[in-house]
């Protein structure tokens, strides 16, 4: 019998984030394709990590690339849409902070 993940809340998503960032820091051309196609810089990326703008994008990236997806959630034992949930919630939070 296979155990459900808890339900996914904000926490739940910025770990995976963080996580995701960590996979792509850990691989120079991984991370060189991610600061190019967003146009952040190194140091940028530093002061924006803990943002949930930078960590939607950061699972936005992993979403657009399905090989990519793949290897990091088989790594992390992630079901693979647990990405696109957490996605969609840090989506929410950089909406919401943006209209405040």
């Amino acid at each position: 019998m296979s155990r459900k993940p808890p339900p996914l809340d904000i926490d739940g998503a910025e770990s995976i984030a963080i996580s995701a960032l960590g996979f792509l820091a850990a691989d120079g051309p991984r991370l060189g394709r991610f600061l190019a196609l967003t146009g952040i810089g190194p140091a940028e990326l530093r002061a924006a990590a803990s943002t949930p703008g930078l960590q939607a994008a950061v699972l936005d990236h992993l979403l657009n690339d399905e090989s990519m997806l793949l290897v990091f959630t088989a790594e992390n034992g992630i079901d693979p849409q647990r990405i696109g949930y957490a996605h969609a919630l840090l989506a929410r939070e950089q909406h919401l902070l943006d209209e405040s």
